[in-house]
């Protein structure tokens, strides 16, 4: 549906801040606006302690929105709040989304995107919005062909 606006929480790594303008620039050009309650930095955190970060800060901007969106680069498998993200979305019953970066050839994916994924899809505008919304159940490599590979069968970025 254009023009639609979406609550959703995107989830990266701060190395990747430039990607997720790249991305949401993307779904508004395809119709759809995202209010994303993640922190990055036009949104900084600057608390220090884990615990408080993720009861005070990432769940309740992950419960605010109705799909958590992981933004995928080779690095994103590292990253421990990444994987609590995810499985703290999946708790909470949110529609849990991957997105290959943009150029992105393929590459390891956090375990818990693996496992709880409702849709993994390509850098096309169309397909994310889909994705997002639903229509899209899966997982795809980066060129959006379908995948039948489990996170322990890709290559190591």
């Amino acid at each position: 549906m254009a023009g639609e606006t979406k609550n959703v929480f995107v989830s990266h790594i701060h190395e990747d801040d430039e990607g997720l303008g790249k991305l949401k620039n993307l779904l508004k050009d395809n119709g759809m606006t995202v209010r994303d309650y993640s922190i990055n930095a036009d949104n900084p955190n600057r608390a220090h302690s884990e615990d408080y970060i993720k009861s005070q800060i990432l769940a309740p901007r992950i419960k605010q929105s109705s799909t958590l969106v992981v933004y995928i680069s080779p690095e994103t498998k590292d990253s421990k709040y990444v994987n609590w993200e995810i499985e703290y979305a999946q708790k909470e019953d949110k529609r849990i989304v991957g997105v290959w970066a943009h150029g992105e050839n393929g590459c390891e994916i956090p375990k818990a995107l693996d496992d709880y994924h409702d849709a993994i899809v390509g850098w096309t505008g169309n397909r994310i919005i889909d994705a997002i919304n639903g229509k899209i159940n899966g997982k795809e490599n980066p060129d959006g062909t379908k995948s039948g590979l489990r996170n322990i069968d890709r290559h190591r970025c």
